[in-house]
């Protein structure tokens, strides 16, 4: 046999080696396919057991946090503010000076207002006097009327000069009353120029500065905001899903960003009935609202909390994931499907009690311990 023939034979050997390999790989991935298509691998499942745990059925909610008394600190007369006596986060005690107002117009306002009332005074002084005389010279004048040695004319003008005395006696009496209220309201208007604190809190914020000049003709311009902070009242929104749910004494607990860890907790004290949209979405929330004590300054006013409003709750008891219910019979029971040994499955009747969408109470049909499927895939494994 010639060379090239050998060659030759040895690449038609080759050539027929490969097709039997490729023949092979794609009888084998046809048999592959056939079983699984017909069901004969094995189906596998994926489990999670059966636990004695902690479990609560709750509304979450955002809110904020504000003093529980929070106000406006206001000017009611107009003028410069000449100076500030506190600044923001100062505590402060109820009658404490806040700020005053430039007070020499108000003073002036005042001296003119002591001064009318002194002239109306002097005036209703001469009055009365001129009101004496006019009295004694018409009682003359009518005793000599009797005797004809005064005329009827000067009787008549005796008796007029007594009826305008007494006029004149009423009008500035009327005169001298507006007087003494002018007076009065100028007082008080110059005290308005001291501000004071309304009650006992701490300084929010300064809203006017020194140097600036307040308006109070039509409403009290804001100087200042404080608040009580000794108690907190927190305001969560809650859905209109969920308003219906909550009434009051439901326990709550909250954290805030700042310290994620610890919760506070306190009794829901009411619902508003009052409901509010959304920024961006026509969604209505409605504020549930309860206080919480502020003794370590830990809150401060707008602080975020995250909220939970506890519905039911129970400690210690059969839980499984909700994923493992399986259909509602009419008696209120469901199906579970339970792992035995190897992939033996057996299906358990349940009654089902808190269910919090993630975990539900299991007060009959299970034990601890027991795997309960929650999907398939494939071997059985465990969550």
């Amino acid at each position: 046999m010639s060379i090239v023939g050998f060659f030759r034979k040895l690449n038609i050997r080759k050539i027929l080696l490969r097709i039997v390999l490729i023949d092979l790989a794609v009888s084998l991935a046809g048999y592959a396919l056939y079983r699984g298509a017909s069901g004969e691998e094995e189906t596998v499942f994926l489990s999670a057991a059966a636990e004695v745990t902690d479990i609560e059925y709750a509304v979450s909610a955002q809110g904020v946090l504000q003093g529980r008394n929070q106000v406006d600190v206001g000017a009611q007369v107009s003028g410069q503010l000449q100076s500030l006596k506190v600044k923001p986060g100062d505590k402060v005690k109820r009658n404490q000076l806040l700020a005053e107002i430039d007070p020499l117009p108000a003073k002036n306002a005042l001296r003119q207002a002591v001064v009318k009332v002194e002239q109306l005074n002097a005036e209703r002084d001469a009055t009365l006097h001129k009101l004496k005389l006019a009295e004694s010279n018409d009682r003359r004048y009518q005793e000599l009327g009797s005797t004809e040695a005064v005329s009827k004319a000067d009787q008549d003008k005796a008796r007029f000069e007594l009826e305008t005395q007494r006029a004149n006696l009423v009008s500035l009496t009327a005169q001298l009353h507006t007087a003494h209220v002018k007076e009065e309201a100028a007082r008080i208007k110059l005290d308005y120029t001291r501000i004071f604190a309304p009650m006992d809190g701490q300084v929010l914020a300064i809203v006017t500065q020194e140097g600036q000049t307040v308006i109070a003709d039509q409403m009290a311009p804001v100087i200042l905001k404080m608040a009580q902070l000794d108690t907190m009242i927190v305001k969560a929104q809650i859905s209109e899903a969920d308003v219906l749910k909550i009434q009051s004494g439901l326990p709550v607990y909250f954290t805030i960003p700042g310290d994620p860890d610890r919760h506070h907790d306190a009794p829901v004290d009411a619902a508003s009935p009052s409901g509010t949209t959304g920024e961006n979405s026509k969604a209505v929330f409605y504020n549930a609202l309860f206080d919480v004590p502020n003794l370590e300054n830990r809150f401060y006013t707008n602080m975020t909390a995250n909220v939970r409003i506890v519905l039911e709750a129970k400690k210690g008891v059969l839980t499984i994931p909700v994923a493992a219910l399986g259909d509602r019979r009419e008696d209120g029971t469901y199906s579970v499907r339970v792992l035995g040994e190897g992939t033996e499955v057996r299906t358990a009747y349940v009654e089902p009690g808190i269910n919090n969408k993630v975990r539900v109470e299991i007060r009959s049909g299970l034990q601890a311990g027991d795997r309960v499927v929650i999907g398939e895939r494939g071997g059985v494994e465990g969550v």
